[in-house]
C-alpha cells in the first residue's frame, strides 16, 4: 500500500479533479454540511478536517462545520454517521485504525466499515512518531535506549496513544515486545491530551502522528526518537526510522479518510469526491497540512476502499500478534 499511496500523490493532478459532472454540481450545493471528527481539537483530525472544510463553502454547501465527537477511540463518531441520513449533510473523517483495526480487537464493534459506510476520498497521509518526554533522561535518545531505560525503570515504563487499539497503541505494544518489556499503554481522546501530559512528566513517552509533537518537539519540550515509515519522514530527516534502529518489521504509515454513510447516492457520492478533491489541490491545503507534517491523499471512492481492505489485511496479524482485546 506504500507505493500504491506514493502513486496517487504523484499522479493525481489538480487538472483531473475538476469533472464535467462535478462542475455541473456546483449548483446544486447543501445548504450545510458538517464533518464529524473523533478526536480532540488541535491535532492532526481536527487539522485535516477544517482544512477541507473551509474549501467545501461554497461549491458543495453553504457552510461547512467540524464538529468533535471524541470517545471509545473514535468509535463514536464513525456510529453517528452510521445512523446520520445519507444526504451528504453529514460526513466522517477518520484515521484508518477505526476502520482497519478495531475490526480484529472489537468483539461487538458497533459498526461495520464495509456495510455502514461509503469511501468518498482519502484526504491526507503521514508517518507516526515516537517522542518521550522530561521524565525520560536526556540521555535516551533512541528507541532501544528508551526501551533499556524502561527495563531499569518498571514503575516508569509507559506510553500514551490517541485511542486503545489503534495504530500507535500497536506500536508502542510491539516496541516494548521486540525487548520483552512490560511497556504499559495509557489510551487518551486524541494524541494532544497524551502529549500534554508528556510534556508535564505524567507519562513517559507518546506513539502518535508525527505533526502532534511538532510544536512541542521546536519547542524543546519533548524529544521525537523515531518515526515509522519505511524511509526517513521528509518533515523530520534527522531523525531515523524504527527500521534504522533496528526493528525491521515495523514500517508504517496511516491516513485519513472521508466517509459517507452507507446507501450515500451516487450524484451525492460524485459531487463530494470532487469537491474534497478540489480542496485537497489548494496550495493552501497543502501547505496547511504540511505544517502538521502531512501529504495530501486524493483518490476516488473505489481506491479509499482498496486502501482499507489492505490495511485490514495488513494489521490482521499484528493484532493477534500482541494479543490484546480491549475487553481484556
Amino acid at each position: 500500500m506504500r507505493t500504491t499511496r506514493r502513486q496517487l500523490l504523484q499522479t493525481t493532478g489538480a487538472a483531473a479533479l475538476l469533472t464535467s459532472l462535478g462542475q455541473r454540481a456546483w449548483a446544486q450545493s447543501l445548504d450545510s454540511t458538517k464533518i464529524i471528527v473523533g478526536f480532540a481539537a488541535g491535532g492532526t483530525a481536527d487539522t485535516v478536517s477544517r482544512r477541507v472544510a473551509d474549501k467545501l463553502h461554497p461549491g458543495y454547501a453553504k457552510a461547512a462545520v467540524v464538529e468533535n465527537k471524541t470517545g471509545a477511540g473514535g468509535q463514536i463518531a464513525v456510529q453517528l454517521v452510521k445512523t446520520a441520513a445519507p444526504d451528504g449533510a453529514t460526513l466522517l473523517l477518520t484515521p484508518m485504525s477505526m476502520l482497519g483495526i478495531y475490526p480484529h480487537t472489537y468483539k461487538k464493534l458497533p459498526y461495520d466499515p464495509v456495510a455502514d459506510l461509503t469511501p468518498v476520498s482519502g484526504a491526507a497521509v503521514f508517518d507516526y512518531g515516537f517522542a518521550v518526554g522530561p521524565m525520560v533522561p536526556a540521555s535516551v535518545k533512541s528507541v532501544p535506549e528508551f526501551l533499556a531505560w524502561c527495563k531499569a525503570n518498571p514503575m516508569l515504563a509507559n506510553f500514551g496513544s490517541p485511542a486503545a487499539g489503534s495504530s500507535p497503541h500497536f506500536i508502542g505494544a510491539l516496541l516494548g515486545r521486540s525487548a520483552n518489556v512490560d511497556l504499559r499503554h495509557v489510551a487518551f481522546r486524541g494524541t494532544q491530551p497524551a502529549v500534554l501530559d508528556m510534556i508535564g512528566g505524567q507519562i513517559a513517552a507518546v506513539s502518535g502522528p508525527t505533526g502532534d509533537f511538532a510544536q512541542q518537539v521546536a519547542a524543546g519540550k519533548c524529544r521525537l526518537l523515531s518515526t515509522s515509515g519505511a524511509k526517513r519522514n521528509k518533515f523530520t530527516p534527522n531523525t531515523p526510522t524504527l527500521v534504522e534502529q533496528g526493528f525491521k518489521d515495523m514500517a508504517f504509515s496511516e491516513w485519513f479518510g472521508f466517509f459517507l454513510p452507507a446507501r450515500a447516492p451516487q450524484d451525492v457520492l460524485q459531487r463530494l469526491n470532487a469537491g474534497i478533491r478540489t480542496a485537497l489541490a489548494s496550495q493552501d491545503v497543502i501547505d496547511g497540512l504540511a505544517v502538521q507534517q502531512m501529504e495530501v491523499l486524493p483518490t476516488s471512492p473505489a481506491q479509499l476502499a482498496a486502501m482499507l481492505k489492505a490495511d485490514t489485511e495488513l494489521w490482521a496479524p499484528l493484532v493477534k500478534a500482541v494479543g490484546f482485546t480491549p475487553e481484556g
